[in-house]
């Protein structure tokens, strides 16, 4: 049975009482993964373990066959935070697809598309490049679902299409105030007809059919024709409008941003729009950067500001005589740095021609994740966990610390085989990610070497198997008679197996007994830092 480095005798102890008395195993015998792991690779008996699994990183040092575990350390991250590391940076990049955005995607994202980087910074320098994001961006297709029905209709057919809608509207409309206008007349032909009635003096046949208008008296009748006599006008107006009213003729594109009809020649001119798009907003960036750094005292560009204003004072009284002093007053006035109007209108043109021209993204291309420095930026956290907020050491770090503890002789045969392994250590660039921390750590001109594990994954398995099947195995088993002679946290040690360390016996403490009653059992608890 496989265990973790320096595994707390508790947890021992509960798995052997699961295996003895609830699966009734005969006899067991325990031993440390990743140790079980170097002897199955054959690598020697002096190695730098480097274990990573799925909830920690183990360093572990092993001179001569012995393993010293005084020397090893322990960082408290692992596959599992990376996998949510990643899972929260895409859910913060991509809203709009939180559901879609699995814990499941994201392990399956880390296995196929996740690198370490050799040089971190540099990576980031490259993927604020467009021209590079736009070469190496991975794009992972969400699932999709097509709407059923879809239209196949061309530009031309689709725009005829929203004009015949837009002619239906019109219709409806003009038929709506019709019906309206005819409403309003039939009611103003029945307040006429009251009208008529209190001027015949007929005034209590008008005073009982008011009553069925919710009509107060005559001054409310008035008001009430008046209104009606407004609204009829208006809606009359309306409809005259509308009749006489010709569609208006489209708006023709104009302007030196036209695009051209021919299919090809279209192409050709977005590609060129794009690209003098993407030219002025570099230049802008360039400029803008170029203000930011004058402000800063120690940069270049401040430097050099500063040896301009100096030749200045050194030119006399004559400056401004000669075309080249100008070229010395651009290079220090503040306000040559600020955006150009031309390229401000220039990039508003140019947003607004691929607005207009541009061709709309198919509907699947709203449901990708895009990765770019995203695959990098999760297995970086083995090298920064502070990247996530954990103060702990990353692992180039502990590694120096353990070197650190030993001979310069026992060093070099520790760094002359870093023996990696565990599931995160499949992580394409970690060997030599590692081999250029090793340079940078390590003397001038000293040698190390860094080998990886067969399998990873299951070589602890195989190794722990090949032990089983050794002649000696019988003797490094805890049998059931064991268990209930020695309790379940013993262990029987051997090369692959973690030390055994009685836990201590519970201290009698009879300062808070009362007189008379049993003694009470107070147990020491030791912590292993």
């Amino acid at each position: 049975m496989t265990e973790a480095f320096v595994t707390p005798n508790y947890s021992r102890q509960l798995m052997s009482e699961l295996l003895f008395e609830g699966y009734g195993v005969p006899a067991v015998s325990y031993g440390v993964d990743s140790i079980f792991s170097m002897y199955r690779n054959d690598i020697g008996d002096t190695a730098l373990i480097v274990n990573m699994g799925y909830h920690t990183i183990h360093i572990i040092p092993v001179i001569r066959g012995k393993v010293i575990e005084e020397h090893a350390r322990r960082i408290n991250l692992g596959g599992s935070e990376i996998i949510c590391y990643m899972h929260k940076l895409l859910q913060l990049k991509y809203p709009v697809h939180v559901n879609a955005i699995t814990m499941s995607r994201i392990e399956e994202i880390l296995q196929e598309h996740s690198t370490i980087a050799l040089d971190y910074q540099e990576e980031i320098r490259k993927w604020a490049n467009p021209d590079y994001y736009e070469a190496n961006v991975k794009r992972i297709q969400l699932p999709f679902v097509q709407p059923a029905s879809s239209s196949g209709l061309t530009a031309e057919q689709q725009k005829e299409r929203k004009k015949e809608m837009a002619r239906r509207l019109l219709e409806i409309n003009a038929r709506k105030r019709e019906e309206r206008l005819a409403e309003d007349e039939e009611q103003l032909n029945q307040l006429l007809a009251l009208q008529d009635l209190i001027e015949e003096g007929d005034t209590e046949e008008f005073n009982e059919a008011i009553k069925s208008f919710e009509i107060k008296n005559y001054g409310d009748l008035q008001r009430q024709i008046s209104n009606l006599n407004m609204r009829i006008e208006k809606n009359k107006q309306r409809i005259a409008t509308a009749a006489n009213a010709e569609e208006p003729p489209e708006p023709r594109p104009t302007g030196r941003w036209q695009a051209p009809s021919d299919p090809e020649a279209f192409q050709i001119w977005l590609n060129d729009t794009r690209a003098k798009y993407r030219e002025v907003l570099v230049r802008r960036e360039a400029r803008r950067a170029r203000r930011a750094a004058m402000v800063k005292r120690r940069t270049a560009a401040a430097a050099e500001r500063m040896r301009a204003i100096s030749r200045l004072a050194a030119a006399g009284d004559d400056f401004g005589y000669r075309d080249s002093d100008w070229d010395v007053y651009k290079s220090i006035s503040r306000e040559a740095d600020s955006d150009s109007e031309a390229d401000g209108e220039r990039l508003v043109e140019l947003e607004e021609a691929l607005r207009e021209h541009e061709p709309a993204q198919p509907s699947h291309h709203q449901h990708q994740l895009h990765l770019a420095i995203e695959p990098y930026r999760a297995p970086e956290l083995i090298f920064q966990p502070s990247m996530m907020g954990n103060l702990e050491a990353g692992l180039a770090e502990c590694m120096e610390y353990v070197f650190k503890h030993f001979s310069p002789e026992d060093q070099l045969l520790l760094a002359n085989n870093v023996f990696l392994t565990g599931g995160c250590s499949q992580f394409p660039g970690l060997k030599e990610r590692l081999e250029k921390e090793l340079l940078e750590m390590r003397p001038f001109q000293s040698t190390h070497k860094v080998v990886m594990a067969q399998n990873p994954s299951l070589d602890a398995w195989y190794g722990a198997r090949d032990f089983a099947g050794s002649n000696e195995f019988d003797n490094w088993c805890i049998t059931k008679e064991d268990y209930y002679e020695m309790g379940g946290e013993y262990l029987k040690e051997h090369h692959a197996s973690n030390r055994y360390y009685k836990s201590p016996a519970p201290i009698i403490d009879n300062t808070l007994a009362p007189a008379g009653d049993a003694n009470v059992i107070k147990e020491e608890i030791v912590v292993d830092c």
